[in-house]
Formats: C-alpha cells, sequence, structure tokens
C-alpha cells in the first residue's frame, strides 16, 4: 500500500483529527508536533487510527494504538506515553503484543497452522486427524494451547483409553504431540523465544502411561478364506448402489496385491497399463515408486472394473477426495455374512502369510510389498524387474483362489 505524503506537524487535538481528509488512495500520516513518534493513520476510506513511531533496537517500529473515535485523543496520547516509558526501559511492546496474542493460540487454530506448513501430508493420514480432533478433542477445540495442562492430558488419555480403546487412545495422544511440537517451534515471540516451553503429551512418557499395545497379528486363515470369499461376492448383489460392488473389487484387489490400503485407494487408470499386465505406485509409504504385475485374476477384474465406472480413480468414491476413504458398512457387512472379522490391513498381512506358506523368496516378497532392504547387502545386487515378480505374484494368486475353492485356469 502506498502513502501519501504526510501532513505537517501540528498539535493532534479532537477538532483536528475531525479534519483530517481521506488521500485519494494509499494511506497518509498527520504526526503530532508535541510527542515525537505519535501520529494519525488515515486511509483512502476514511479509516483513521492511532499510531507510535518509535526505533527499537535499531529498528523503527510502528505500533498501532487503537481506531478512532472509539480511542478518544487524550487517550491515545496517554497510551503512547506509557509505551515510550516502556520503551525507555528496555520493553518492546510489539513484542509483547505478538506474545500476548500468540498466548491465545487455540488448539483448532494450531491445527489449522499444522495442514497449512504440512503441505505433503498423505489424504488418509489428514483424514485421520481431523477425525481425531472431531472425535477426541471437539471440546478442546477453542482452548488456548497454553491452558492444556499435563493433568488434562493424562485424565483423558485414561478416557479414551476405557470408551475407545487403548490403541486408540495412544494413537490419539501421540497426534496431539506432534501438534504441541509443531506448536513449539511454530509460535515465537518477537525476540525469538518460544511461546510453549514445554509439550505436556510427555507426562505419558515421564509415568510412563502410555498403553502397551501389541501388535495386530490377526490374517484371515486358509479354512475362512472360502466363507469370506463369498460373502464378498454378495456385495455385487446390491441392487440399490454400485458402490457395494466397488467395495467388493477393492478387497479383494486389497488381498491378491498385498498392498496399503490407501495405495490401492488411490490407484488411478493411468497407472495401469492391462496391455502390459503391470501398474505403478507413485506415492508409496517410504516414498519409492513401484511397478508390480498383474495377475491373470486382477488383471479381469480390473477390464471390468474399467468398462462399469467412468473415473480417474480406479476404486472411486463420493467424498471430495474422489477415491474410497472408509468402507466400513462393506467390510462389517462381509463380516456378518461369513463370520470372519478382518481389517484392510489384515488382507495385506494374510497376502503376505500366504507367499510364506508356498516358500516365496524373501527377496521377492519383499519386493512385493514394498518393504525397505537398505541394511540387507546381498538385495542390493538383485534386480528385481516386473518380469522377474509376475511368476511368484501368479503363485500366491493360485493358492488364494484355490482357497477360494476356485480352479485358476478357469
Amino acid at each position: 500500500m502506498t502513502e501519501a505524503t504526510p501532513a505537517l506537524p501540528l498539535k493532534i487535538t479532537k477538532s483536528y483529527v475531525d479534519r483530517l481528509d481521506a488521500p485519494a488512495s494509499g494511506q497518509a500520516f498527520a504526526r503530532d508536533a508535541e510527542l515525537k513518534g505519535f501520529a494519525v493513520r488515515i486511509t483512502a476510506s476514511g479509516a483513521k487510527s492511532f499510531i507510535l513511531e518509535k526505533r527499537i533496537y535499531g529498528k523503527v517500529k510502528r505500533l498501532t494504538l487503537g481506531r478512532y473515535p472509539e480511542l478518544t485523543v487524550e487517550q491515545a496520547r496517554k497510551e503512547a506515553h506509557k509505551l515510550l516509558g516502556h520503551i525507555a526501559v528496555g520493553r518492546n511492546p510489539s513484542a509483547e503484543k505478538k506474545y500476548k496474542a500468540l498466548q491465545g493460540t487455540t488448539l483448532e487454530q494450531a491445527f489449522s497452522d499444522f495442514i497449512t506448513v504440512r503441505k505433503n501430508l498423505k489424504a488418509r493420514t489428514l483424514y485421520d486427524y481431523q477425525r481425531v480432533m472431531k472425535v477426541v478433542f471437539a471440546d478442546w477445540q477453542n482452548k488456548a494451547m497454553l491452558d492444556i495442562s499435563k493433568d488434562m492430558i493424562a485424565k483423558r488419555h485414561s478416557k479414551i483409553g476405557v470408551e475407545r480403546g487403548e490403541a486408540y487412545a495412544n494413537l490419539s495422544m501421540r497426534f496431539l504431540r506432534a501438534l504441541f511440537n509443531f506448536a513449539i517451534a511454530q509460535y515465537e515471540d518477537g525476540s525469538g523465544h518460544a511461546i510453549l516451553r514445554e509439550n505436556p503429551v510427555m507426562r505419558l512418557t515421564q509415568t510412563r502411561a502410555w498403553y502397551r499395545v501389541d501388535r495386530r497379528q490377526t490374517v484371515i486363515k486358509p479354512h475362512q478364506l472360502a466363507p469370506w470369499y463369498q460373502a464378498v461376492m454378495s456385495l455385487k448383489q446390491d441392487k440399490i448402489t454400485n458402490q457395494s460392488a466397488l467395495v467388493a473389487d477393492y478387497l479383494l484387489f486389497l488381498l491378491f496385491t498385498g498392498l496399503r490400503r490407501q495405495e490401492a485407494a488411490t490407484l488411478k487408470w493411468s497407472d495401469i497399463d492391462l496391455d502390459d499386465r503391470s501398474f505403478t505406485l507413485r506415492d508409496t509409504k517410504n516414498r519409492e515408486p513401484l511397478t508390480l504385475p498383474l495377475t491373470d485374476f486382477i488383471s479381469g477384474l480390473l477390464e471390468s472394473r474399467k468398462a462399469a465406472i467412468d473415473s480417474d480413480y480406479v476404486f472411486a468414491g463420493d467424498g471430495k477426495a474422489g477415491y474410497l476413504i472408509e468402507p466400513r458398512r462393506q467390510v462389517q457387512k462381509v463380516t456378518e455374512l461369513s463370520g470372519v472379522s478382518f481389517t484392510l490391513h489384515d488382507l495385506r498381512r494374510t497376502f503376505i502369510t500366504v507367499a510364506e506358506s508356498i516358500d516365496i523368496s524373501a527377496y521377492a516378497l519383499k519386493r512385493l510389498v514394498n518393504h525397505k532392504m537398505t541394511n540387507d547387502v546381498t538385495a542390493g545386487y538383485i534386480v528385481s524387474d516386473v518380469e522377474r515378480l509376475r511368476k511368484p505374484m501368479e503363485q500366491i494368486s493360485a493358492r488364494l483362489l484355490h482357497y477360494f475353492s476356485i480352479d485358476s485356469k478357469s
């Protein structure tokens, strides 16, 4: 914004301020002849406010005192004198004002800033964070982060553990810990000192209050795969919506490829080459693109899906993301029909378990599920291209179809 030519110094009075005309553009300043640095700023819209300009630590700072007429000339002059006194004894009113404002930063504002800065958050991660904010910390949204104490953290952790499970309680607090770490680094006063000095979630570590949650090791067992498959295929009989049939294909795709749910959900048709019978994952967990072969079974599934849908995503969703997010209803339906309780990640574990049971080499399996082999010197000399992975992929597919009681050659 440009500044108009300032008016000549005069003593600022009410009548003087009332007579000031707005500049044609930008802003103009009328400076007080008695109190150095005290002035009235007037914008092109006619808005008038009092300011104080003073050199602080070698830099000229412009402090806004308040708008006129909400703040009178007399009040503004007194405020200017007070701030000059603070500056004279070494205080920095600008830094103090910023510090006071940041002290009121709420959990909701910090989360908004967090997702703005963390531009590369995966869609699923962002969804999980938003869900935790809405479910676990709904009543803390408008609380200043400085007001969230260690005791509050400990009590909320215990409460969520009872109401929603110990694993979810730990997940929620890991998210909150990350948010506080972000705030500690992000919010500083004018002198560069952190507004938040410590992370209250560390109380859980210091008191060893984190729940001990054993890593889930569940898989769909061989004898359960046939009823599970029949229940999945029953989703295709839903006459009301096409979404159930899409979820059925999604579940089968996860099982027959061993992909993580987000990797499969975000797969686009542009990533699939049906002629070459391969597909490429571009946004993997370890950030390394991976091209894998398509088996006969999955190729047929994708060809049918492509003919039935018009979307950039293979597994299109109804939400803003454009792809399938969380098919809870259909998963629950399969569980009810088959009697097999499972999670989406159980399908990945089942793929790996079946592969190991038919003695697929460790190197091929690691490549198929995109596990890093950075500490394995031998693996560094093995080039696992698509064609070398095609045979083990077909072997896994054949074994799964066998468990489904389906002839892989039919």
